[in-house]
């Protein structure tokens, strides 16, 4: 290499003022250039795959092809579980608050008690920041509206609405109703029992739930409340080691590529970078002496010119590493792929089929 660069820069006819070291020091940058601009769009095509994984310097990761995943999507997907109360990475919890005969506005934040020690819901281990709460369901005792929308005097729907079959029989006909009808019966008449007459639901303003309709027993039950409270994303419900993981480009584990693994197309890279590197060099060194004495007159140096040549080389190498990087992300290469497939049916549809001979599919 410092044969080579040095022998570039004109060194069989003219001193080049450059050291081994100097030499070394280019090539040494030229290399960790390199590295950083393929990692930069390995990233772009396996990010998706790598985020939450540890962190570190993995050398092998660099010359690895990992499998894609749906982690991140799933993931991504697993808030709106928890807004919807079916899921996600956050615990809920159900209490209860002890209805009284004529009172319909009841306190979520004093009154919801958690049935194991007795205490408010709201101050529980779940929620040691007494963040918000939020509700997620409120269990009374409603009939169902499939049991309504038959015949209730009918034993046999008695026992069809306890046992769970699969169809209901008025009297002695039987219909095998398709599951979606069952739905669509059963949502019709709820709406209609939200419309026409006073049903089960309830309303939650700030920290007041208001019931409807008005406790009027003597003697109520109780009313069951399934909560949770806002999410912390550093603080999952389970132990989550991904979260310090890999979170974005600068701790994806991208080790240094090693010189003597990499192919002829890198080396050249590396080659022709390292020698705008020695000329920026050399031309920052000649430009400390614009003019050198000599015997009868002056010798000009061209320091200003091997900076401003080298600076416009550097600038064409990163470039047209880039757009052949760029062409070759993973989804460019599908793309690619497809376009292909799609010219070859093309020209696929244009030979002619040669008589006498019968095509076979399938």
């Amino acid at each position: 290499m410092v044969t080579f660069v040095k022998r570039r820069l004109g060194d069989d006819i003219l001193s080049v003022e450059l050291t081994k070291k100097q030499v070394w020091a280019c090539f040494e940058e030229s290399f960790l250039e390199y590295g950083s601009i393929v990692n930069q769009y390995q990233a772009k095509s396996q990010l998706l795959s790598l985020l939450g994984m540890q962190t570190g310097s993995l050398d092998e990761a660099t010359q690895a092809l990992p499998r894609d995943t749906l982690n991140y999507i799933i993931r991504l997907a697993e808030p709106y579980a928890v807004e919807a109360g079916l899921g996600g990475s956050y615990n809920s919890i159900s209490g209860s608050i002890q209805l009284r005969q004529n009172v319909q506005d009841y306190d979520l934040y004093t009154e919801l008690l958690d049935p194991a020690t007795s205490t408010p819901v709201v101050s529980s281990s779940l929620n040691p920041e007494y963040r918000k709460m939020r509700v997620f369901e409120i269990m009374h005792f409603n009939p169902s509206a499939a049991y309504r929308f038959f015949d209730t005097t009918s034993a046999i729907n008695y026992l069809n609405n306890e046992f769970s079959f699969e169809s209901f029989t008025p009297e002695t006909v039987f219909y095998v109703l398709p599951v979606f009808e069952d739905i669509l019966r059963g949502g019709q008449m709820n709406i209609s029992n939200r419309v026409r007459r006073s049903n089960y639901s309830y309303r939650v303003t700030g920290t007041k739930l208001r019931i409807y309709p008005m406790p009027t027993a003597v003697d109520p039950l109780k009313l069951w409340i399934r909560v949770g409270f806002e999410s912390n994303p550093l603080s999952p419900a389970f132990t989550d080691n991904s979260i310090t993981g890999v979170s974005n480009l600068s701790n994806v584990p991208y080790g240094n590529f090693v010189y003597t693994r990499v192919n002829s197309l890198a080396r050249q890279w590396v080659r022709q970078y390292t020698l705008a590197l020695c000329k920026e060099l050399l031309g920052m060194i000649r430009s400390k002496f614009g003019t050198v004495p000599i015997p009868g007159g002056e010798l000009t140096l061209d320091g200003g010119d091997l900076k401003s040549s080298a600076k416009e080389e550097k600038e064409k190498l990163r470039t047209d590493l880039k757009e052949m990087l760029d062409s070759m992300t993973y989804n460019k290469l599908i793309e690619t792929k497809a376009a292909e497939i799609e010219n070859q049916q093309k020209i696929l549809k244009a030979i002619p089929v040669p008589m006498g001979r019968v095509i076979t599919i399938g």
